[in-house]
């Protein structure tokens, strides 16, 4: 039994020794096949890199493109958290969140990424930027302007430093650099409509009602100035008493102005303390440049990759034309290729 074993083990060794050595035969007798069809291809793709870059970018099959980046700090606290939902729903946006799989009490940082990939915001760039006519889409322009728009404009949140990345891949890298700016800018706009941090949009608000009760108290002024510059007109005692009358209360209204004008300022003075001991809930960190170095493609693992291509594909042809030759010089298999002749 032990010999048996043993002279098993034996030819199962031959075989496989027999089987490479027919495995590397066969190479090296399609090894012209092999070198010429890996060098040929290594030839093309050199070619094809050289003539993608020395033609223009709207010309060549293979274009530089370059991708801007913003980046902007999303603070995800708790205050800004916990008023995330009454701030979506109130402004309606809670149906379409939660369609889109971001809950009305989720993150600021992925409320940012969905309303930077939602359908409104997408149609906001392609409109400001005419995209369907830029890149000629003809057949149902909004769904696939969307969709192409999608495809190179990226958002991504780092939640280690709540770093949120803005960028957009073109040909042209101004172009590209002017949406990433828009987009950033539109972003910031929403954040301030919804309300989120509610110091920047207090302070906000508070330089507008200072701005309006200003321009109260310049035309309150100028009004009581022409009242009493009408005194030296005035030779009836009825009239002078109507007018020191209409004078005394639009002092009084001016004084109620002041007053104001005076709390608004203690209330921004306030709330710009806040601001300075408090992080922003979206703050912009860096503009996007107009990059000066490509981000893709890379030739250079481009003629890699087809190099290798090329190889295996010669080494798999190497293989399928000895398997034809080796089936035309057996009869028995030809036999049974030949079609069956017909019985009178």
């Amino acid at each position: 039994m032990e010999k048996e074993v043993k002279n098993e083990s034996t030819m199962q060794k031959e075989d496989e020794e027999i089987s490479l050595i027919d495995l590397l035969a066969v190479l090296l007798r399609y090894k012209w096949l092999i070198i010429l069809t890996t060098f040929g291809a290594a030839f093309i793709a050199v070619v094809f890199s050289i003539l993608s870059l020395k033609l223009p970018s709207e010309k060549s099959p293979l274009p530089n493109k370059f991708t801007p980046k913003a980046t902007m700090l999303i603070m995800d606290g708790d205050s800004g958290s916990s008023s995330i939902s009454s701030m979506i729903s109130a402004s309606g946006l809670g149906s379409l969140a939660g369609l889109a799989g971001v809950s009305t009490g989720s993150s600021n940082s992925a409320l940012a990424t969905y309303l930077i990939k939602s359908d409104s915001f997408l149609d906001m760039v392609t409109d400001r930027f005419g995209l369907i006519e830029k890149w000629e889409i003809e057949k149902s322009p909004r769904a696939n302007s969307r969709k192409a728009l999608k495809e190179v404009l990226d958002a991504n949140y780092d939640k280690d430093t709540g770093v949120f990345t803005v960028s957009f891949t073109d040909i042209d890298p101004v172009f590209a650099c002017e949406v990433v700016d828009f987009c950033v800018e539109k972003l910031e706009e929403k954040f301030l409509e919804l309300g989120l941090d509610k110091n920047i949009l207090e302070k906000k608000n508070l330089e507008e009602n200072i701005e309006l009760t200003k321009n109260k108290i310049v035309d309150l002024q100028n009004e009581i100035s022409d009242v009493e510059y009408s005194v030296s007109n005035v030779y009836s005692s009825r009239n002078m008493e109507a007018i020191s009358l209409q004078t005394n209360l639009l002092k009084l209204e001016l004084d109620a102005q002041q007053q104001i004008y005076k709390q608004l300022k203690t209330q921004l003075e306030l709330t710009k303390i806040n601001l300075a001991s408090e992080k922003p809930v979206f703050q912009i960190l860096d503009k996007a440049n107009v990059p000066d170095m490509k981000s893709k493609p890379s030739r250079g693992k481009l003629c890699i990759i087809i190099t290798f291509a090329g190889f295996f594909i010669s080494v798999f042809l190497a293989f399928l034309f000895n398997a034809i030759k080796n089936i035309k010089n057996d009869e028995e298999a030809m036999a049974k290729l030949k079609p069956a002749k017909k019985s009178k």
